[in-house]
């Protein structure tokens, strides 16, 4: 297996923004392919969607590449209208409005004018933040504002938290009244630098994650995950992310899962503050320059493949992927033993491979070298060219590695 792929720059912003509505909770198994085909660039490889929201949207990106996906929402939001801490800061800034007021996400943003709205305080809300200077954390943000009948002071040019504030650091703040509106995850070097300076920091969570009320579909990418039956995970949040290592964590497989997402599967985010909880535990990831759905299907669709080496073989060009070997570009399933024991011999290519380390490469085989002999029979068979693999009697087994 090859080193995980390096993280990639990006713009230093948050990232996805959550709805106040949430993808059902369901999963789909990998299912093997009919037969050889034409090979996708992500056919042969299994990937875990942990998003709740536009969960069906990347799975059909990542099945339209020709991956098998794993669903497994790792959240679930809080309605809006059911948040009581939304209720009481949207009351005490139409009582107490702010100096200043920073959306970070147009999503957000909007969802807390219509929580307002149902309470039927939208109107006396909206008259508030008519009197504040109100800055946007980038485009999204900015039109959102002005869809709500407001204009904004400032917009990040790089949606970038960072950004807006060091424009609020600059103009001075100490002593002014200033509305954060949070993005499903608190903010608190953005909200401490603010306070140290002297502002009177009112938190508006506009929307808030909670563990998913069904942990089973988690529990099962998680036990994947360490496993080896995916090949990569993709977060679209930090809660995310954190939610899937306090799982680890409530069952005790920390370990097993840091252990495999830094050797194995492949941790790829939608921007770098998604990747924070990871990369704080040495956890390596790729995410786009662009923090968008479609930009990080694009990189992963770059990583993953990468992490697999073609090899010259017996006039073949033969490559492994998590599921599936490609033979010549077509795609040709691979039972599990079988992929065990192909994997044991690609790491050694052209050498010859012991029966007796193919055996212990063969999941619950016990001390029947038969075993091998099966699998290895059913193997060839799925590979569908002849020669890839040649016996050595009384040795074992090699790929016939061309010189």
């Amino acid at each position: 297996m090859a080193d995980p792929t390096p993280r990639q720059p990006a713009e230093p912003a948050p990232t996805e923004a959550a709805a106040p509505t949430e993808a059902a909770p369901t999963t789909a198994e990998p299912a093997a392919a009919a037969g050889p085909a034409e090979a996708g660039p992500l056919a042969g490889w299994t990937i875990g969607i942990t998003a709740a929201r536009r969960a069906d949207e990347l799975a059909a990106l990542l099945q339209r590449r020709g991956a098998d996906v794993l669903r497994a929402p790792a959240l679930r939001i809080v309605p809006l209208a059911d948040d009581g801490e939304l209720h009481t800061a949207t009351r005490a800034l139409i009582a107490d409005p702010p100096d200043l007021a920073v959306a970070t996400t147009g999503i957000g943003f909007r969802g807390w004018l219509e929580a307002a709205d149902g309470w039927d305080l939208g109107d006396d809300l909206r008259a508030a933040l008519g009197r504040a200077a109100v800055l946007a954390r980038g485009p999204k943000a900015k039109g959102a504002i002005r869809a709500a009948g407001l204009r904004e002071s400032f917009s990040a040019a790089t949606e970038s938290s960072a950004e807006v504030l060091s424009h609020l650091l600059d103009q001075g703040i100490d002593g002014r009244r200033i509305a954060v509106q949070l993005h499903g995850a608190p903010l608190p070097g953005f909200v401490e630098s603010l306070r140290a300076a002297g502002a009177d920091v009112v938190e508006v969570p506009v929307y808030r994650w909670l563990p998913p009320a069904d942990p089973g579909p988690l529990d099962r990418l998680l036990d994947a995950a360490c496993t080896g039956a995916v090949d990569a995970v993709t977060f679209t949040s930090a809660p995310a992310a954190i939610s899937l290592l306090e799982r680890a964590a409530e069952r005790g497989r920390t370990e097993e899962l840091l252990h495999a997402l830094r050797r194995d599967v492949l941790a790829v985010c939608v921007g770098p503050v998604t990747a924070a909880p990871l990369d704080a535990l040495d956890v390596p990831t790729v995410w786009p320059e662009r923090m968008r759905l479609g930009a990080m299907v694009q990189t992963l669709t770059a990583a993953l493949p990468a992490r697999s080496h073609p090899l010259p073989v017996a006039g073949h060009t033969l490559e492994l992927r998590g599921r599936a070997a490609l033979v010549d570009g077509l795609l040709r399933p691979v039972p599990p033993a079988g992929m065990a024991l192909l994997r044991t011999l690609a790491h050694r290519p052209g050498w010859v491979v012991p029966r007796a380390d193919l055996l212990r490469a063969l999941p619950g085989s016990g001390d029947d070298e038969h075993a091998v002999e099966s699998a290895m029979a059913r193997l060839r068979q799925s590979l569908g060219a002849p020669g890839l693999i040649t016996t050595v009697v009384k040795r074992g087994y090699r790929l016939s590695l061309d010189h």
